[in-house]
C-alpha cells in the first residue's frame, strides 16, 4: 500500500522504519544507544542507510519488561528527538503515555507509535487528536509482564483484526482524523510462537488491510523469528542473528501491500522494500 499520510515521507513503496532503543533493556539491543549522543549518531545512521523514518523509544516492551517513570522516558527521548528533527529527519515516538507524545510532538516528532493503541493511556488519543499527528493503533492486549497469558484465540486474525476495528472507532470518536490512523497487528505481543499466532497474521495481512488503513508491519528481531531458526537442540536463534530473516518478512509483507516495515538493520531492509516495490511493478 502506497498511502499517503500528510507530514510522512512518500516514495511510492513500503517504508522502512528504523528502531533506536533508548533503553537499557530492551530485548535485542538494550543498552547500546542508551548515551543520548550515541543514539543521535545511530539515527543519522539509520537515515543514511535508508531509513525513512526513525523511531525513538525510551521504554522497553519485550516480554517480562516492568514500566519506568514517566520523567526517565521524556529524559530518555527528547534530547534525540530534539536533535534529530533538527536535522530534518522524520521521528517517530514509540510511547504509551500521552505526555510524553505531546512533548515529544512538541519536539519534533511526527509520528506517534503506539503499542497499546490508546489502551494504556486513555489520553493518548485526544492529544493525537489535538497535535493531528499520524498515529500508529497497534493490537495490544496487555503489559509486557503478562501479556503471554493474555494470547489465547480461537481465530487470530480474526480475532485481532475485530479488536483493532472497536480500537479505531473509539479513537475515531475522540477526535482523531482517521486519514492519519495506522494499524499494527502487533507481531510478538500476546501472540505465542507456538501456537504460530504471529506467522498467520503475517499470511493474511489482507484481512488487516481491509480495514481500509495503512499497515505497519514490525517483525524485526522478535522471538517467533528465534523459534523458526532455533538449534536442533531446540535453543532459540539469538535476537541479533534473525536479521536475514527479517529482511524476508520485510519483502513478503512489502509485496504482500504494507505501508511500512519496522526494523533494527535498516539497510539490508531497505534494499528488500525496493526490490519487493520493482517485482510489484512487473507484475
Amino acid at each position: 500500500m502506497t498511502t499517503s499520510i500528510a507530514g510522512l515521507p512518500a516514495p511510492g513503496r513500503c517504508l522502512v522504519m528504523g528502531v533506536i532503543n533508548v533503553t537499557p533493556d530492551s530485548f535485542s539491543d538494550g543498552g547500546v544507544w542508551f548515551d543520548h549522543k550515541a543514539a543521535i549518531r545511530h539515527g543519522l545512521d539509520l537515515v543514511r542507510e535508508g531509513a525513512d523514518i526513525v523511531d525513538v523509544g525510551g521504554e522497553s516492551t519485550r516480554p517480562g519488561a516492568q514500566r519506568v517513570s514517566r520523567q526517565e522516558e521524556l529524559r530518555r527521548v527528547v534530547p534525540v528527538i530534539e536533535a534529530l528533527a533538527a536535522e530534518g529527519v522524520p521521528v517517530s515516538v514509540d510511547t504509551m503515555r500521552a505526555e510524553v507524545a505531546e512533548v515529544a510532538v512538541a519536539s519534533g516528532a511526527r509520528l506517534v507509535n503506539d503499542v497499546s493503541g490508546g489502551l494504556a493511556d486513555p489520553a493518548m488519543s485526544r492529544v493525537v487528536a489535538k497535535a493531528g499527528v499520524p498515529y500508529v493503533v497497534m493490537h495490544w492486549r496487555g503489559h509486557s509482564h503478562d501479556m503471554d497469558t493474555r494470547a489465547v484465540y480461537k481465530d487470530v486474525v480474526r480475532e485481532v483484526a475485530d479488536e483493532l476495528r472497536a480500537r479505531i472507532t473509539a479513537i475515531v470518536r475522540e477526535g482523531v482524523d482517521p486519514a492519519q490512523l495506522i494499524v499494527d497487528p502487533g507481531l510478538g505481543f500476546a501472540k505465542r510462537p507456538e501456537d504460530n499466532h504471529n506467522w498467520k497474521l503475517l499470511a493474511h495481512l489482507d484481512a488487516l488491510l481491509e480495514l481500509g488503513h495503512p499497515v505497519l508491519v514490525a517483525a524485526s528481531r522478535k522471538r517467533f523469528l528465534g523459534r523458526l531458526l532455533a538449534a536442533p537442540d531446540g535453543t532459540y536463534r539469538p535476537f541479533g542473528e534473525s536479521d536475514d530473516a527479517t529482511v524476508a518478512i520485510t519483502a513478503l509483507a512489502a509485496a504482500a501491500g504494507a505501508w511500512c516495515v519496522r526494523v533494527h538493520n535498516v539497510r539490508p531492509n531497505a534494499d528488500a522494500v525496493r526490490a519487493a516495490a520493482a517485482w510489484g511493478a512487473a507484475r
